[in-house]
């Protein structure tokens, strides 16, 4: 009445019971193996200062400090690297919604990107949106809040915006 059927699929090892079915037969249960998979950007032994200093735009070099200032003094935390361009502060174990892995990451940080700074507040945008409407010219995108300078924004929001974050 039942074979087995062992069968390989991209990412899946699966163990197939099948039931007969007029000429064909179904899965009764399907089990799947999880894929392991690294995490690309982790937490570096790199000096932020280092990362700093090469930052060759000065107005974007003195608003990386300002913002590395707002965040250490929120979270109580030293700033790290995370990979080669983000500056993290803080740690928890973050659960993707998706796919319900869980990997160490930053409980807040940015990347003074060449276009702008990318802020990274991972409680959610959504949970700022009364702040936002006073923030000043900004984009968002994917849980990211992005700025060109901190000269477009409203400091003190921005500021409440990331203190809130450590709540």
């Amino acid at each position: 009445m039942s074979k087995m059927n062992l069968g390989k699929t991209p990412g899946h090892l699966s163990v197939r019971l099948l039931k007969p079915l007029k000429n064909s037969y179904l899965p009764i249960n399907h089990i799947p193996m999880a894929k392991l998979a690294k995490i690309k950007t982790t937490e570096t032994d790199s000096s932020v200062d280092d990362f700093v200093n090469k930052i060759t735009d000065e107005e974007k070099r003195a608003d990386t400090k300002t913002i590395i200032n707002m965040m250490a003094k929120a979270s109580k935390a030293k700033p790290k690297m995370w990979g080669s361009a983000i500056i993290g502060f803080g740690n928890k174990v973050y659960v993707s919604p998706k796919s319900g892995r869980e990997v160490d990451w930053m409980r807040m940080g940015f990347s003074p990107r060449k276009a702008n700074l990318s802020l990274y507040l991972l409680s959610g945008l959504q949970n700022h949106t009364e702040a936002l409407k006073k923030l000043g010219k900004y984009t968002t995108g994917a849980g990211c809040l992005y700025i060109k300078k901190l000269a477009d924004v409203d400091v003190k929001v921005l500021e409440k915006m990331i203190q809130q974050e450590m709540k």
